[in-house]
């Protein structure tokens, strides 16, 4: 297996991976503890199986390439500005205060002032994914709280781009600090951004919606890859700009585009797969003798992220008009250093300016904050009690401003559907119709052009992938109706839909017989197999045919629906339903009589009629042109053409066919 390196390395660092975030979830730990743990194990400094450094930190690259573009395809300027007065104010202090004690500790331990600015800047930037890990965690992320902490995210992602683009202005190669290399990178890095900003924000949606158009998922997968990496390689080869910043702007003109959530949706496992991978890679660096040897700065720099961190946010808020507890929850959030932190850490280290032990430190404070942060989050309750038993001190921290508003729900009470083919349309028709809100998921291009013209909203991509389910707003709907016919598609649909929305009425298509059980048992309310359904139907127009009553019958066919299709009377409750159709069958029957010119009734009122006084039938309905009337009133009067229902034994729906049509046999309701 010599011959196979890279394929080697690859399969130990995902199934080692694979098993520190499984041992991580088990234990409630975020799995970036895990694959960090795995990185270790698989270093050159533990015994056992060495991977190679040089080639898992080339496929980390691209990790940081698909972390960046996830980024910016999710980036919103329009979350920021909701959230403004908290976000920017709050996130540019924390970031200059923390940045400014990392300095002081670096110029304290002899770092050249550069290193102490790369330090303090890796340590005053949160982890995206261990923020919104947490967040979800404590059911706080769609809480005004967990919205201003998202924001003040946002606002910190934005910082740490432009902190990317000014590093190089520090290498050593470049001559140190001057105000001339820092003008030329802000140059270089604006000519970038202005050139992808005008030309790709017109080209890349038009390029998407092209290949789109193909109906090849496989060429629409190779398009937003070669976004992605093209934008990113070409940034750094062609402007002198990091990859981070190339896949940032990429992901930010994609966002632009009517199909970026399926770009998300196909970007999402490459995504996942390489950001382990950089994980991995980063657990590699990590020496545990060094960290053992090094215990005082180790627990220093975690002091810094867990203690300093949280208190300057918790300080802030003494400027910020808002609540205590928002306060208590960004700062619990901010008690972390991850992903980005690692970037600007490799990013110094490429450039010169940070050496290795400066970074082992970094990623000693990153595992140890990391594993750590869930027990920060469950400090919040108990800190506001305490808070709250120093008055003055509370009245100033707890200042109730403006609440930050929550971001736009958008549609509530709709009717989510699932493909716009033959059944598709019929049920959006319907929901028009009615006036029933509705959203349609639908993957032909074509068939969303046409849906946008009708002013129905619609979500370009596949719905089997829940990452495209969650701009659904699943959570707001009333219903989940997926037509699409294929099995396993609409296995993951219901898996997806009820993971997201527990609660949620589904109904869904199937295709065999297998399938409407294996669907009702992942969460389906009703499901559809058309021929079998076809089948049932000519039941019921059979048992109407022949006289049995119509409620009956209605309340027979979905029992069998409810035992999934099931015609063999095994159940207790079609035993019941059959035989209440046969007592009806056999005690009542009813009838409709259509009428004609010379008929004794016309022109007469239901009163004067006298029907039931003379035949025992009773008249339960009346329809007239083509309007169907329940229960008619005495004073209605009986017109020539009126369709007459009744109910009664045989004797008696005789005797009043003979008083109503005395020359005509009866008719059904649509004859």
């Amino acid at each position: 297996m010599d011959e196979l390196p890279l394929l080697i390395n690859i399969a130990m660092a995902l199934a080692l991976a694979f098993l520190g975030g499984l041992l991580a979830r088990r234990v409630g730990l975020p799995t970036i503890v895990g694959y960090l743990f795995a990185g270790i194990a698989i270093g050159p400094f533990t015994p056992g199986f060495v991977g190679d450094v040089s080639t898992i930190r080339q496929l980390a690259e691209l990790g940081v390439i698909f972390l960046m573009f996830g980024v910016g395809l999710h980036f919103s300027f329009r979350d920021l500005w909701r959230v403004r007065d908290i976000a920017v104010p709050g996130a540019i202090g924390q970031t200059l205060l923390v940045a400014i004690l990392g300095v002081g500790l670096g110029q304290l331990w002899g770092w050249p002032l550069s290193t102490s600015i790369i330090v303090g800047l890796a340590l005053s930037v949160a982890s995206t994914v261990v923020l919104l890990r947490s967040l979800m965690d404590t059911s706080l992320l769609n809480t005004t709280a967990g919205q201003a902490a998202v924001g003040w995210l946002v606002m910190e992602d934005l910082l740490t781009v432009v902190i990317l683009i000014l590093l190089p202005a520090l290498a050593p190669a470049e001559g140190g600090f001057s105000p001339v290399s820092l003008g030329i990178t802000l140059l270089k890095a604006a000519a970038f951004v202005g050139l992808v900003a005008f030309v790709g924000r017109w080209l890349i949606p038009w390029l998407l919606l092209r290949i789109a158009r193909t109906r090849s998922h496989e060429l629409f997968i190779l398009a937003t890859l070669a976004i992605a990496l093209g934008t990113a390689i070409g940034a750094a080869e062609l402007f002198g700009a990091s990859l981070a910043l190339g896949a940032f702007v990429a992901g930010a003109v994609v966002s632009e585009s009517p199909l970026s959530h399926q770009v998300g949706a196909d970007v999402l496992p490459f995504r996942e797969a390489f950001s382990v991978l950089f994980f991995v890679s980063v657990g590699m660096l990590v020496n545990p003798v060094f960290l053992l040897h090094n215990i005082g700065p180790v627990l220093t720099i975690t002091a810094i992220i867990m203690i300093a961190k949280p208190l300057i946010v918790l300080l802030m808020g003494f400027f910020v008009s808002h609540s205590a507890f928002t306060m208590l929850v960004i700062a619990a959030g901010r008690s972390q250093i991850g992903e980005f932190s690692f970037i600007l850490g490799q990013a110094g280290l490429s450039l010169g300016l940070l050496e290795q032990e400066h970074y082992s430190l970094l990623l000693a404070g990153a595992l140890l904050s990391i594993t750590l942060n869930p027990m920060m989050f469950r400090l919040i309750k108990p800190l506001t009690r305490l808070l709250q038993h120093f008055p003055r001190l509370w009245r100033l921290l707890d200042r109730h401003g403006p609440a930050p508003a929550l971001p736009e729900e958008g549609a509530f009470g709709h009717v989510v559907i699932v493909g716009y083919g033959r059944v598709g349309e019929q049920v959006v028709a319907v929901a028009r119709a009615l006036n029933i809100p509705h959203l349609v998921i639908e993957s032909d291009v074509e068939r969303v052009d046409r849906l946008n013209k009708m002013g129905t909203a619609t979500l370009y991509g596949d719905a089997a992938n829940s990452e495209v389910l969650t701009h659904a707003g699943l959570s707001r709907a009333r219903a989940l109706v997926s037509t699409v016919p294929e099995d396993a598609t609409g296995e993951m649909i219901v898996a997806a839909t009820r993971d997201l929305a527990p609660h949620l009425p589904i109904i869904v298509r199937t295709s065999t017989e297998a399938g409407v059980r294996t669907l009702a048992d992942l969460g389906a309310q009703v499901v559809i197999e058309p021929e079998l359904e076809g089948g049932l139907e000519m039941v019921r127009h059979t048992l109407l045919q022949l006289g049995f009553p119509l409620r009956e019958v209605f309340e027979y066919t979905d029992a069998v629906r409810h035992d999934h299709y099931d015609i063999a009377v095994n159940s207790d409750e079609e035993h019941r339903l059959l035989h209440d159709l046969l007592d009806a069958a056999n005690n009542i029957e009813i009838n409709w009589l259509r009428l004609d010119d010379g008929s004794p009734l016309a022109e007469r009122s239901l009163a004067e009629a006298n029907i039931r006084a003379l035949t025992g039938a009773s008249v339960v309905a009346l329809i007239r042109d083509k309007q169907l009337f329940a229960n008619p009133k005495s004073s209605t009067v009986f017109h020539v053409g009126d369709r007459i229902g009744l109910v009664g034994d045989p004797q008696q729906l005789a005797a009043a066919a003979a008083m109503i049509t005395p020359l005509r046999t009866p008719v059904s309701p649509g004859g």
